[in-house]
């Protein structure tokens, strides 16, 4: 059988650190006096990005869109004691690591995440950590998943990409290779679950 690997997505799905993150957008918005409501901020990063917003608020409000950027990133990066684990991560990831699943990240986040994990003691159960500084297209792109089964010699069919948005699901579409998410999907290779504790029985019915 093919080596099964997994590529974690980290905000909302091993880390519950979107407290912190729209803590961050509300001292970002504060400091350019942009109007911030929680509700619809929250609603719009789940269906896009961070990014998505940025760049939207940039383009309505005429600011420079790495500006903004700069100050949140400085902001979010002091919050780095609010990001706690979701339920069952460090089970998961242990079981993972016992099972022989090469363990990978692709994040949005900044390099911030190498810190968070390293903070968390979770750093050591991951192959390489890729963030929105390696240089690699955004998702829904499958650029980096490109480059890890090219550096790793991964097998698509036992390849996961476990995320938390319809974006990701979509990543994983396009990349070619499984999906485990918190949504419900169309796609034919998604997989639903409830709570990270219900990985181990996908593979047990598999």
């Amino acid at each position: 059988m093919q080596k099964t690997a997994f590529i974690w997505d980290l905000d909302g799905t091993l880390l519950d650190s979107y407290e912190a993150i729209l803590s961050g957008i509300e001292e970002t918005f504060g400091q350019f006096a942009i109007p911030y409501d929680k509700e619809k901020v929250r609603k719009f990063i789940l269906k896009y990005s961070v990014q998505n917003l940025l760049v939207q608020v940039a383009e309505e409000r005429k600011l420079d869109v790495e500006v903004l950027n700069q100050v949140r990133a400085q902001s979010l990066a002091e919050k780095n004691a609010q990001v706690v684990l979701m339920p069952g991560t460090r089970e998961v990831l242990a079981w993972a690591d016992q099972a022989g699943i090469q363990q990978f990240v692709y994040t949005h986040k900044g390099d911030n995440a190498f810190t968070i994990l390293r903070d968390l003691g979770l750093e050591s159960y991951f192959t390489e950590i890729l963030t929105n500084q390696s240089g690699f297209a955004r998702k829904p792109s499958p650029e980096a998943v490109a480059y890890l089964i090219d550096e790793y010699q991964l097998n698509l069919d036992n390849t996961y990409y476990i995320g938390d948005r319809t974006m990701d699901v979509e990543f994983a579409q396009n990349s070619g290779i499984q999906s485990i998410n918190f949504l419900e999907s169309s796609y034919e290779g998604n997989y639903r679950i409830q709570a990270l504790a219900d990985i181990p029985l996908i593979f047990k019915v598999k």
